[in-house]
């Protein structure tokens, strides 16, 4: 049936052509920005799951920059230290000098003008190694203390896949008074330290297993004894005191074992550990489970200020010394010997840590552009085929607009009719 009303040809023609600019449009959206999915309506589930995972890009990033603050802290701090350690040894060279005993009054006082000079320039390195307001080796951000230096290492809380974690016992006098992380370690009650006591953490990791070897000696401070954990274990291993609970606790992004190794003493050293007794040449063992952890590293702080806390580095140089005289001298020369030795080791625990901090960087940096890789795969648009596919639809367009033009002209042949 031929009419003027219904022109049946050209509604599907429309719609045809309608379907192509629909089409079209997506493709020239997917040209201009790059994404098959761009929003919601294109595929709600995909949109959700790379939302999620910009998300966590994005916390990635917040926790690599604190990192970056971290580790320039730290460095801040070395850079003090190396300093600091380069005037003790021209301390202990006025000192040696001062030990000769031909020496007149006048090049004595002009040695100590010297030594007192050199000396007070360490607490003004000391205080000014800050960056960030944060300072490691002023005492302000004080390994144990409740102003101690975190640095987060990880977008997640913890949980069971996240950080390893072991507490020990609580170090006290036996009346429920928690040491200070400047009392020695066998003061602690029912912790007797004897010679060639040890700590072991084994790390195993695919087919490489690692032992470390943290040595306890009875001189040690609580303070001491964390910050050789962190440096003897290359910072894969960190323990932190808590003073309010007077327990140190162990812990690594890694699962290991530890063992407490008891020398020569038969007595209760489980203080390290957490409950389990030792005997005379035996070993005891504590595999730890994960734990909820907070993914944060405890970065040492210490205090390289002249005559510091108890335990600390410049704890025996001091206001005090005096190289007038040639005893004066000697004693001058092994109190700088020690703060030398102190140092020292506190500097290579730091060092260690920076060394942790990057290697945690790297990985977060790697996980980053995996994370965002995997984002791409599932939103960006192959440009090579939507460029194919927008030549198609162009020429698809204009063939249904000619097509839509033929049949509008259809219902013109019933004028015939009526010539």
């Amino acid at each position: 049936m031929t009419s003027v009303n219904t022109n049946y040809g050209a509604l599907v023609a429309l719609q045809s052509l309608n379907q192509t600019t629909k089409e079209l449009g997506e493709v020239q959206n997917r040209v201009n920005t790059g994404l098959k999915v761009a929003s919601a309506k294109d595929n709600g589930a995909v949109f959700a799951i790379a939302e999620g995972q910009r998300a966590r890009v994005a916390s990635l990033g917040a926790v690599m920059d604190g990192i970056d603050r971290a580790t320039s802290v730290i460095d801040v701090g070395l850079s003090a230290g190396e300093a600091i350690g380069d005037i003790l040894k021209q301390l202990k060279e006025k000192a040696v000098a001062a030990q000769a005993t031909d020496l007149s009054t006048d090049q004595r006082a002009a040695l100590q003008a010297d030594f007192n000079a050199l000396r007070n320039q360490i607490d003004q390195i000391a205080n000014a190694a800050t960056f960030n307001g944060s300072n490691l080796v002023n005492g302000g951000n004080l390994t144990g203390s409740s102003t101690q230096f975190d640095v987060l290492t990880s977008d997640g809380a913890g949980g069971g896949g996240g950080r390893y974690t072991l507490a020990g016992l609580a170090f006290d006098d036996g009346s429920g008074n928690f040491f200070s992380s400047a009392a020695q370690l066998d003061d602690a009650t029912g912790l007797t330290i004897g010679a060639s006591d040890a700590l072991e953490f084994t790390i195993t990791n695919g087919n490489e297993t690692t032992t470390f070897t943290v040595d306890v000696e009875a001189t040690d401070t609580i303070a001491q004894f964390v910050a050789r954990v962190a440096s003897a274990s290359d910072g894969r291993v960190s323990a932190a005191y808590d003073d309010q609970t007077g327990k140190i606790t162990y812990s690594s992004s890694e699962q290991f074992t530890v063992t407490f190794t008891d020398g020569t003493d038969p007595a209760d050293d489980s203080g390290f550990l957490d409950g389990t007794t030792g005997t005379t040449g035996t070993q005891m063992t504590q595999s730890v489970a994960p734990g909820s952890g907070s993914n944060s590293l405890t970065v040492s702080g210490f205090d390289f200020r002249l005559g510091g806390a108890s335990g600390q580095a410049l704890n025996t140089v001091t206001s005090a010394l005096n190289i007038s005289t040639a005893n004066g001298a000697s004693a001058a020369v092994d109190a700088i010997d020690t703060a030398l030795t102190a140092l020292n080791r506190d500097l290579a625990t730091m060092g260690a840590q920076s060394k942790a901090l990057d290697v945690q960087k790297t990985f977060l940096g790697k996980l980053s552009d995996s994370i965002e890789a995997g984002i791409g795969n599932l939103v960006d648009a192959d440009l090579a085929k939507e460029s194919a596919r927008l030549q198609s639809l162009q020429v698809k367009q204009q063939l249904g607009a000619q097509a839509l033009s033929i049949a509008n002209s259809a219902p013109s042949i019933v004028l015939s009719f009526f010539r």
